[in-house]
């Protein structure tokens, strides 16, 4: 029943019905209903959710007149035709589509149109009730710190705390688009193991989340917490639209952490697990030179005469010690300090403290593929490539020594890489 005065509401009607568009207009109209009211051409939010849901409702409904039973048993896509041979068609989460031919048939929908609806919804399987989806395809990794831990390199020490501990904390990588079936299986893939100290779980690959799978996803949250399990959500940028539709229900939790990057996720849950069973992190300890890997199996005389070679530096944070790009002029020793190697996109290849060596593929003459950022006060010993090689033509002995140190920390790095793909490519 109509309320209000006739006229004016009419009047809306006559106006609505009476607006020029093409069959592109149409089509994008379309793409916005399917794309939970966001423009795809323009990224704009022009429809509420809340709206988009009823809407596409009144058009599986009603959308086709008194075709619309058989509309949805035959083509099963939300639709809206006009008496002006128009069909606007919407499948969430997939498409928009829009048609013009002005034949119409006896329920004043266009002949060409629908013909066009059912041979699209027939050869590409569209009906919206026979979907394929398989929750199970919503983790893409499951794996503690043992098989996947973080890019910074470590002391003997700690190592040989988180090889002992590694269970303690668990990663789950998670992909696509969550909903509440994801996030009921992911719930029972959790609880299916040994409950870890520190769950990290990984949003880096998941381009959205139901307004129902984040509230499914923080009561799980809460149930972790009463096991006194710190949650970690990493990939998630606190300005992205995942991060907006899980943190209104997380707010307040106080066993939630949040970063933007896993590696540094996995990093700061390997420290917690160092200082819990009585280790320590030493971000500014001096490591001397006889520690460093790259001069293992040198003698004194030997890392004397490579110090006199070169000079000491200092880098305080945020200071780029070294530019993706350009030639590989110097290695540098640290002797404190932390650094972190980047890709120019931003990815962290490896965080690296005192007793390590940065630069190292300068010895094998080529440019610079990554920064190296001090991400602390760093001091450190820069040896010039040039008076290096001067330095090994004249005792091979020691360039021989240290070219099979850099072998084998490249072999390190190999055989992480080699567990990391292992881990994403595992059934």
């Amino acid at each position: 029943m109509l309320r209000g005065d006739v006229g004016a509401v009419l009047d809306v009607y006559f106006r609505q019905c009476s607006i020029l568009v093409t069959a592109r207009d149409v089509a994008v109209m379309a793409a916005t209903l399917a794309n939970r009211g966001i423009n795809p051409l323009t990224g704009e939010q022009v429809i509420a959710p809340y709206a988009i849901a009823r809407t596409l409702s009144v058009m599986t409904t009603a959308g086709m007149y008194d075709f619309a039973g058989e509309w949805i048993y035959r083509v099963g896509i939300p639709a809206k035709s006009g008496v002006g041979g128009g069909i606007l068609a919407a499948l969430p989460s997939q498409f928009g589509f829009g048609s013009f031919s002005p034949r119409l048939d006896q329920h004043g929908n266009s002949v060409r149109g629908i013909q066009v609806c059912e041979v699209l919804s027939a050869h590409f399987d569209l009906h919206m009730l026979n979907r394929n989806g398989n929750s199970r395809t919503s983790v893409i990794a499951d794996y503690d710190i043992g098989r996947g831990a973080s890019r910074r390199s470590r002391r003997a020490d700690e190592r040989q705390l988180l090889s002992a501990h590694h269970g303690d904390v668990r990663v789950i990588e998670l992909v696509g688009s969550l909903s509440f079936a994801t996030i009921d299986y992911i719930s029972r893939q959790v609880a299916a193991k040994a409950l870890p100290q520190i769950l990290i779980v990984d949003f880096r690959r998941v381009a959205d989340v139901s307004s129902a799978a984040a509230r499914l996803l923080a009561d799980g949250l809460r149930e972790l917490e009463r096991f006194n399990i710190t949650t970690v959500l990493s990939g998630l940028a606190r300005s992205s639209l995942t991060w907006e539709a899980i943190s209104q229900w997380t707010d307040g939790m106080t066993r939630v952490r949040n970063f933007v990057v896993l590696d540094e996720a996995i990093e700061w849950a390997e420290d917690q697990i160092v200082y819990r069973y009585g280790g320590h992190v030493d971000h500014g300890g001096r490591v001397p030179l006889a520690e460093q890997a790259l001069l293992a199996g040198l003698s004194p005389d030997d890392i004397a005469a490579l110090t006199a070679l070169g000079a000491a530096r200092t880098f305080p944070a945020s200071e780029t010690m070294i530019h993706a790009g350009t030639p590989g002029l110097s290695l540098f020793l640290i002797e404190s300090g932390q650094v972190s190697v980047r890709l120019p996109s931003g990815v962290r290849l490896a965080a690296l403290t005192g007793g390590m060596v940065v630069g190292e593929m300068a010895l094998l003459g080529d440019k610079r593929a990554a920064d190296a950022v001090a991400d602390t006060d760093v001091v450190c010993l820069e040896i010039p490539i040039e008076q290096f090689q001067q330095f090994a033509d004249r005792h091979p002995r020691v360039g021989k020594q240290m070219m099979q140190n850099l072998a084998a920390l490249l072999a390190g790095r190999l055989r992480t890489a080699n567990v990391k793909v292992d881990l994403l490519s595992a059934d």
